[in-house]
């Protein structure tokens, strides 16, 4: 379809923004904020925003760092876009071509890895560039743009949506970097992402001296180190965390593409000594396609975590971090996005972003290459055939494959979600890059920048398209309505699952200030 004179001066306008996107992008790369302490990331969308004419709710359903930005030009359809900015724990890398921490900072610092900065900064890019063009062509209607923070452990869109900040919009777009095979410059078909649930067991022993009290009975005080003790928080953690892995065969049939992991959050906290540590938390994510297989695992890990607790003279508490839908197709969509890409074309990495590929390589003690990216990172892969690839390696039972949370948008409003490869390089027989690699590629601007701005022209492309075309919006509504059996609260819809205060008041892992100054919470080595 011929680009109308709006999508033009959309396309334009990131052109002339190219400089403002990088210098951007690179702000929130060295942020490097992690899930639920993404405090600079967001006070820098929410000021910006704002500056660009956006009302801001800072805080969005009881978030401290998300946020939900409103701008309207008038009556007309409204279309959602949004930023992710979360980066994640020990992957604290440099914009540079060695291996290094951000200066001042240990590896073991938050660092991006796929990497959001520039997912973020794609989406914001896209917005400005569709405000630009409904001001300039007098196009009518609203935009909204979500700050999600957390996506790593699929924290924000769950409770974002069972919050009503995706209802009343006419259309959703969702973008992610992407290099795998065969999601690599194109948009998903039929098969979405699944669910995902992710939790955390507190155990705590707040009654240390009720272990074994019936053995003291009538007994003078014991010599203290040389007396029986409680066995403590961290004894249940242990229990909780190999009887967990033991039994991980047996918590859903070996079909499906499921996969459980697990982090520990917080430790007891005891000195070394006889004391029982009185409080110890361990977060697990399950990625399933069906809520059922998650439900199922739930109930796992619960009679675990009783177990453990059990034995080990302690109570648990179960948190949710996060209770994801899976996703739902909407092909009139994605056949919009897949018509903007054609018309953006793929990203391209000109000579400047060879040469700091090239530097990577004979730095990984490689020979440098001439053509240092993997080719198919400048092709584009129609929706349809990227499906069939996809569709090999799963049975045709399993209808979802992995996990993310932008599912959850999908059940509010017709969605099509894209993606645009981000750098990788080709790698020669038997060898394989270290991840440091990858975070520096998403970092430094002349090998992340060509991703950032084909990622924001496709989504301007395709919100004024939206905007533009009342056919193409009601066939994507139409079709939303159709399998969900009627639109939202119908016999076929999936409502939110979330029954949850945002998880914010944990421990989790974030940047501290001491009088030694500012540094990761788990100390520089």
């Amino acid at each position: 379809m011929p680009r109308s004179a709006a999508q033009s001066h959309a396309l334009d306008h990131l052109d002339a923004m190219r400089c403002e996107l990088s210098g951007w992008t690179a702000t929130i790369f060295d942020f490097g904020e992690t899930a639920w302490r993404e405090y600079r990331s967001a006070d820098w969308y929410v000021r910006t925003l704002r500056a660009h004419g956006f009302s801001v709710e800072e805080g969005s359903a009881g978030m401290p760092t998300a946020f939900a930005a409103t701008w309207s030009g008038g009556p007309g359809p409204s279309i959602g876009l949004y930023a992710e900015y979360d980066a994640v724990p020990g992957n604290c890398q440099a914009a540079a071509t060695s291996r290094m921490p951000r200066e001042g900072l240990s590896v073991h610092a938050g660092g991006h890895t796929d990497p959001h900065s520039g997912l973020g900064i794609a989406g914001f890019g896209g917005l400005l560039a569709t405000k630009a063009a409904m001001e300039r062509y007098g196009i009518g209607g609203t935009l909204r743009f979500t700050g999600e923070p957390a996506e790593k452990v699929r924290g924000s869109k769950p409770i974002h949506a069972a919050k009503g900040y995706y209802d009343g919009l006419d259309a959703i777009l969702s973008f992610h970097p992407f290099y795998m095979l065969p999601m690599c410059n194109t948009v998903r078909w039929d098969t979405h992402c699944g669910a995902a649930y992710s939790m955390i067991y507190r155990f705590v022993c707040d009654e240390p001296h009720a272990w074994l009290r019936e053995a003291h009975d009538g007994a003078p005080i014991p010599q203290s180190h040389s007396a029986v003790r409680a066995p403590g928080a961290n004894d249940a953690l242990m229990m909780m965390y190999q009887s967990s892995k033991a039994l991980r065969d047996s918590m859903l049939p070996h079909q499906g593409g499921w996969s459980i992991s697990e982090a520990i959050l917080t430790a007891g906290q005891a000195t070394a000594d006889n004391l029982p540590a009185g409080l110890a938390e361990i977060q697990y994510m399950m990625r399933v396609p069906t809520v059922a297989m998650a439900e199922q695992v739930t109930a796992v890990l619960d009679r675990n975590a009783q177990a453990a607790a059990d034995m080990t003279g302690c109570r648990f508490e179960r948190h949710w971090v996060c209770k994801s839908r899976p996703g739902l197709a909407n092909h009139a969509m994605a056949g919009l996005v897949w018509e903007a890409m054609q018309d953006v074309g793929a990203p391209h990495f000109g000579e400047e972003a060879r040469t700091v590929a090239r530097a990577i390589q004979e730095n990984c003690g490689l020979q440098p290459m001439e053509a240092p990216f993997i080719p198919e990172l400048e092709r584009l892969i129609p929706p349809q055939e990227a499906e069939a690839i996809l569709r090999r390696d799963l049975p045709p039972s399993q209808l979802s494959s992995t996990s993310d949370d932008y599912t959850d948008m999908s059940w509010h409003a017709p969605l099509a979600r894209f993606y645009v490869a981000r750098p990788a390089l080709q790698a020669p027989a038997g060898y394989r890059y270290p991840a440091w690699v990858m975070n520096a590629l998403g970092g430094i601007p002349a090998t992340i920048d060509p991703m950032v701005i084909t990622a924001a022209k496709i989504l301007a492309n395709s919100a004024l398209r939206l905007l533009e075309d009342e056919a193409v919006r009601q066939a994507a509504m139409d079709e939303f309505k159709q399998r969900t059996g009627g639109g939202v609260g119908g016999s076929e819809w999936i409502a939110p699952l979330c029954d949850y205060d945002p998880p914010t008041g944990f421990r989790w892992p974030e940047y501290v200030t001491t009088p030694r100054g500012r540094d990761w919470w788990i100390p520089s080595l």
